[in-house]
């Protein structure tokens, strides 16, 4: 037989047997609801279940910050902070209106307490 037959039959068996074994691992592996939420630099992500997710400005209860709507804030929550950076703005800041934000928060207080700080500008 030809080497570049066996090698071409070595390589087949091989890439066959790691299909299978990929496949097996496929089969056992475990779903899950839980997604990741980024934190404040230095912290790592958070898990985030179903039943911790944030609320969303269509949710009736008050919460200290919601999910933004395409980057922009409604007026009940008009801090807008990036969790990337971990600093909020204020509005009427220089930066506040080109801000996308990742979480609109109801004042400052409300951002510092998770641990975002202010905008210098």
């Amino acid at each position: 037989m030809h080497p570049t037959v066996k090698r071409l039959l070595g390589f087949t068996a091989l890439a066959g047997a790691g299909y299978a074994v990929w496949r097996a691992m496929e089969s056992r592996r475990v779903t899950s609801s839980v997604t990741w939420e980024a934190q404040p630099f230095p912290y790592p992500p958070q898990p985030r279940t179903p039943s911790t997710a944030p609320k969303t400005a269509a949710d009736d209860s008050p919460t200290d910050w919601i999910e933004p709507d395409d980057g922009a804030c409604p007026t009940s929550h008009p801090v807008k902070a990036k969790l990337s950076s971990g600093i909020f703005h204020v509005p009427g800041g220089a930066n506040y209106d080109r801000t996308n934000a990742d979480r609109c928060y109801t004042s400052p207080d409300a951002a510092e307490s998770d641990g975002l700080r202010a905008s210098k500008v």
